[in-house]
């Protein structure tokens, strides 16, 4: 009696790209930023600053309240939120920018103090999934031409603390920064090191 091959199950992961997704450019940034007031989408300008500004997670980002940002109107210039994984506060800025992008969208959506930031458009109970918030993402990102398959909700959490990295090489600033228990989770996150040596042998003449 013969006895069936199994079926070859296919890697999850077979023709995708896998890992740390890119960060944004400064170019990048700009070039989203001024798609979307260009095309006065007021919510995604507000979630597309903040999520540049607080360094969240995607599921500490989306669960916001208006009250954790703001008082009435008025948003604030620093925020402290409690991360969902960690379960440890961490303190972010919120630029003029920003601050401009979410006082704007407050209004317009009429959101009260207890209401989600970004309430989801298909109850006002609840706010944006992780889903939406990675589908809104990939169209900010094919928006300007770049491969979505390189970026993710993360792309948004790592941009500004890469910058912040590239400029000051203060390690314990960033991990301060993006909330991380453990400095060895700022290096791993941020892909320093590869990044570092490739930089040094680009500068390196032979």
């Amino acid at each position: 009696m013969n006895k069936s091959t199994p079926a070859i199950r296919e890697p999850w992961n077979k023709g995708k790209l896998v890992g740390q997704k890119t960060p944004l450019r400064l170019k990048d940034i700009w070039a989203i930023r001024v798609r979307l007031q260009l095309a006065e989408k007021i919510r995604d300008l507000a979630l597309f600053e903040l999520a540049i500004d607080s360094k969240l997670r995607a599921c500490d980002l989306i669960s916001l309240r208006v009250r954790d940002v703001a008082h009435g109107d008025h948003v604030s210039s620093r925020a402290v939120v409690m991360q969902r994984k960690t379960k440890r506060p961490v303190q972010f800025e919120i630029t003029e920018q920003t601050r401009n992008a979410l006082e704007t969208w407050i209004i317009r959506a009429k959101l009260r103090n207890d209401d989600y930031l970004f309430p989801s458009r298909l109850s006002r109970l609840d706010h944006l999934s992780t889903r939406q918030y990675a589908r809104i993402v990939k169209n900010w990102v094919t928006s300007i031409g770049l491969d979505p398959s390189s970026y993710g909700t993360h792309t948004l959490r790592r941009t500004k603390a890469s910058l912040i990295y590239r400029r000051t090489k203060n390690l314990r600033a960033v991990q301060l920064l993006l909330g991380h228990t453990k400095i060895e989770s700022t290096v791993r996150y941020l892909g320093i090191e590869v990044d570092d040596a490739l930089e040094m042998a680009e500068q390196t003449e032979v």
